[in-house]
């Protein structure tokens, strides 16, 4: 589903991509580990089209996403790919349910449309009683599971999380880990995460170790 051709970032005289080469199967999970420095998060960001490659090309579904302009990036990037980061980045004066519509909303979607769509998401996660809370009034691994619906509410291909259990305690770390692989089973979804959870990065299908930015 997703090809990368020999990817190279330079920030002036540092080479922190150094030719990546990789492809992300369709309803696979793929860990990335490496230590700090290792081009992990920048590889993320590039894939997601949040950060642009200096050289080297992206092809999503047979689409070469390194060649589109800006605003088609952007309308790629909401219909296509949803994101999970290690803080939850719920705006603090909405709603569980309104958080998660955002993006939907953003997609010219309709109001009753993605409500309902966003209440089936917190059904699965297990949150549908907490649906008119907001952020503060929710743990942290509740904050995180309504930042996963966020990333899901588009039905996007694939979803990118970096570092998503870093913030939280062990029992909803794992509560987290376990939701990856029930979104890849019951919804086929494809997840490529960023991690230093060991057990999470041996739970996925495959898993891709960076060192000074290539991967070994």
């Amino acid at each position: 589903m997703i090809i990368g051709k020999n990817i190279k970032k330079q920030y002036g005289s540092l080479e922190v991509l150094k030719g990546v080469d990789l492809h992300i199967q369709a309803s696979e999970v793929v860990s990335i580990v490496g230590s700090s420095g290792a081009g992990k998060t920048t590889l993320l960001t590039i894939l997601g089209t949040l950060d642009r490659p200096t050289s080297g090309e992206i092809l999503f579904n047979n689409v070469n996403i390194t060649s589109l302009n800006e605003k088609k990036l952007a309308a790629f990037r909401n219909q296509h790919i949803g994101f999970v980061f290690q803080f939850h980045h719920l705006l603090p004066e909405f709603t569980a349910l309104e958080n998660i519509c955002i993006p939907a909303f953003i997609n010219k979607t309709s109001k009753k449309e993605a409500e309902l769509k966003a209440y089936e998401l917190l059904d699965l996660l297990g949150l549908k009683q907490r649906a008119d809370h907001k952020p503060s009034e929710l743990s942290g691994g509740e904050q995180q599971r309504v930042a996963v619906a966020r990333a899901l509410v588009n039905n996007p291909k694939v979803i990118f999380a970096d570092e998503p259990s870093g913030n939280l305690d062990s029992e909803n770390a794992h509560n987290l880990h376990q939701l990856f692989f029930k979104l890849r089973d019951e919804l086929k979804q494809t997840i490529v995460v960023v991690t230093h959870n060991e057990t999470l990065a041996n739970m996925a299908d495959r898993k891709l170790i960076m060192k000074d930015g290539a991967i070994l």
